[in-house]
C-alpha cells in the first residue's frame, strides 16, 4: 500500500509552490528561502512533521504558517474532498502569494488566510482534528491544545525539538521527535 505522505509529495511537486528562480531547486533537501525571513521547509522535515499528524481523509485541519502555500496543499491531499484545510499566514506578502499558488493546485477543499496580529490559530473555528505548525515556539501553545478536538493532534517545533501534542480521553500527552530549526512563531 502506498504511503499517504509520499503520495501527497508526488501529488503537489513542491516546484510548484516556489518563486520560478528557485524551482530548479525544488527536489534538494534544503529549507529554501520565500522572502519576508521565512522559508519552504526542506522535504524530509515535512515529511516527518505529516507523519507524526496522521492526516485522515475528512480531516478538519489547521495549517499555522502556511508560507508559500505548500504545506496547505500536501496536508489537502492528505484530507482529502471530505475534509477542510485552513491556512493561516501573517506576512501579507506571502499569505496572497501563497493563496494563489494553492489556487492553481485545483485543491477546493482547501484555503489560505490571513492571519490575524495577535492571535494564535482560529478559535472561532474549532475543533481541529489537526493542526501543523511551521514555526518555533517556546512553549507548547495553550491556546492551541485548546482548539484541539478529541483525539486531536497538533505538530510543533518546541525549543528546537518537533513535538507532538495528542488530545485523548480528557487528557493531553506530549512527546518529542527529534531536533528541529524554524523561524521563530510570532
Amino acid at each position: 500500500m502506498d504511503d499517504p505522505v509520499q503520495a501527497a509529495l508526488r501529488a503537489m511537486p513542491r516546484s510548484g509552490f516556489l518563486h520560478p528562480a528557485d524551482r530548479s531547486r525544488a527536489a534538494d533537501d534544503a529549507p529554501i528561502q520565500i522572502g519576508h525571513g521565512q522559508t519552504c521547509s526542506q522535504p524530509s522535515t515535512v515529511c516527518a512533521m505529516l507523519g507524526l499528524l496522521q492526516v485522515c481523509p475528512g480531516d478538519r485541519v489547521l495549517d499555522i504558517g502556511s508560507g508559500s502555500g505548500w504545506t496547505t496543499a500536501l496536508l489537502a491531499h492528505l484530507a482529502g474532498p471530505a475534509g477542510t484545510v485552513v491556512g493561516l499566514e501573517l506576512e501579507p506578502d506571502l499569505f496572497r502569494w501563497g493563496r494563489a499558488n494553492l489556487e492553481r493546485s485545483g485543491l477546493e477543499a482547501a484555503t489560505i488566510r490571513q492571519a490575524q496580529p495577535g492571535v494564535l490559530g482560529s478559535p472561532d473555528d474549532d475543533p481541529w482534528d489537526r493542526i501543523l505548525v511551521s514555526a518555533g515556539a517556546r512553549s507548547v501553545p495553550q491556546t492551541l491544545v485548546e482548539q484541539l478536538a478529541e483525539g486531536g493532534r497538533l505538530v510543533i517545533p518546541v525549543v528546537g525539538w518537533m513535538t507532538l501534542v495528542e488530545r485523548s480521553g480528557g487528557h493531553v500527552r506530549t512527546s518529542r521527535h527529534g531536533p528541529y530549526r524554524f523561524v521563530p512563531l510570532r
